[in-house]
């Protein structure tokens, strides 16, 4: 999470969205940022409401939020290739073992196995009773957007390098699971097809 006290701007993180590589290029000119634990990093919607926006409001006015959201079936792999990675061999959460089409399967269950248990994009920004929510929503597949944004706001077109990038794997999945992702997971994808 990144605070732009002057200009009244929260960048919330949501994982594996590309928001360590905007947090490196934009720590300089934040005011606060929130590096650890990843609990606080990627205080969702209901924690910053809850923790953060009162403290912040009470000494830098009211804050807008922002976030990038990513396609539901690529955040998905994200976290695929992520929990595939060898510090988790032998763990729980290990991936290594596994076919995408396996692991979204596993996503899809009830109850969720370990591994699949990552959160949902939607959940991480649902709006809170007191109107707290997103207010600028941004996709990680159309970076010049949110460029563009940062630049009016901050005075500062930050260039983010590729980090925290896991390593490639097959991203297959049968049509069934595609259909059954996309049912299943439809707040998440009407939140990313309403990003801009």
């Amino acid at each position: 999470m990144l605070v732009f006290a002057k200009q009244g701007l929260v960048f919330l993180a949501v994982p594996k969205t590309g928001t360590t590589a905007y947090a490196e290029a934009l720590a300089p000119h934040a005011s606060l940022v929130v590096r650890d634990p990843p609990e606080l990093k990627h205080a969702p919607i209901w924690r910053y409401n809850r923790f953060f926006r009162p403290m912040l409001e009470k000494f830098a006015g009211e804050m807008e939020t922002i976030a990038v959201v990513r396609e539901p079936e690529s955040w998905l792999g994200s976290w695929y290739r992520y929990r595939r990675r060898p510090f988790t061999r032998g763990k729980p959460v290990s991936t290594e073992q596994l076919g995408f089409d396996a692991f979204v399967q596993g996503y899809l269950s009830e109850p969720q196995p370990a591994w699949a248990r990552v959160g949902s994009q939607s959940a991480f920004l649902a709006p809170r009773r007191n109107g707290t929510a997103a207010d600028h929503v941004f996709r990680y597949e159309a970076p010049g957007s949110l460029l563009d944004f940062l630049e009016a706001r901050l005075g500062v077109r930050p260039a983010p390098a590729r980090r925290n990038v896991s390593p490639e794997a097959p991203l297959e999945l049968a049509p069934t699971t595609r259909a059954a992702l996309r049912e299943v997971c439809a707040e998440d994808y009407a939140l990313w097809e309403g990003s801009r």
